[in-house]
């Protein structure tokens, strides 16, 4: 899985609950592989170092995370996306910059249940698994 094993770079999608071992299983796969990890909430992360969720942020994070990836794959690098993506269309830009800079796409599943670290709410932990949707068959 290693990019020096390939023509072109790979990128990773985990999906996956908070605290479902997402953000563990992406540092372990880029410190193997020398990929550049990514997730939203990398850029919640105030200036002393704390991350402070906002809801009013996530579509600017989101887009900083998304332009982020495209420029680390028109490098030519292998990139490491873990967020929650419960739902198939939060996943469409990664999947359509996979096809533009013709990186290998895979995509992994997290059904771990470790706590999570940002302290996201059970309440909100539930609607986003009511939500989930299973992967189309061709990115299974």
């Amino acid at each position: 899985m290693a990019n020096h094993l390939a023509d072109k770079p790979i990128l990773t999608l985990i999906r996956g609950l908070p605290g479902s071992g997402k953000s563990t299983l992406a540092a372990a796969i880029c410190q193997i592989t020398d990929a550049v990890h990514l997730e939203a909430d990398q850029f919640m992360i105030d200036r002393n170092g704390n991350y402070r969720f906002d809801s009013r942020k996530l579509r600017d994070v989101h887009a900083r995370c998304e332009a982020e990836c495209d420029g680390h794959l028109s490098a030519g690098q292998s990139v490491v996306v873990s967020n929650t993506f419960s739902e198939i269309w939060e996943m469409q830009a990664y999947l359509d910059m996979a096809e533009r800079h013709h990186a290998a796409l895979q995509i992994i599943e997290c059904h771990g249940r470790f706590g999570n670290i940002h302290g996201a709410p059970d309440d909100k932990i539930n609607a986003m698994r009511k939500r989930w949707q299973q992967l189309p068959e061709r990115y299974s």
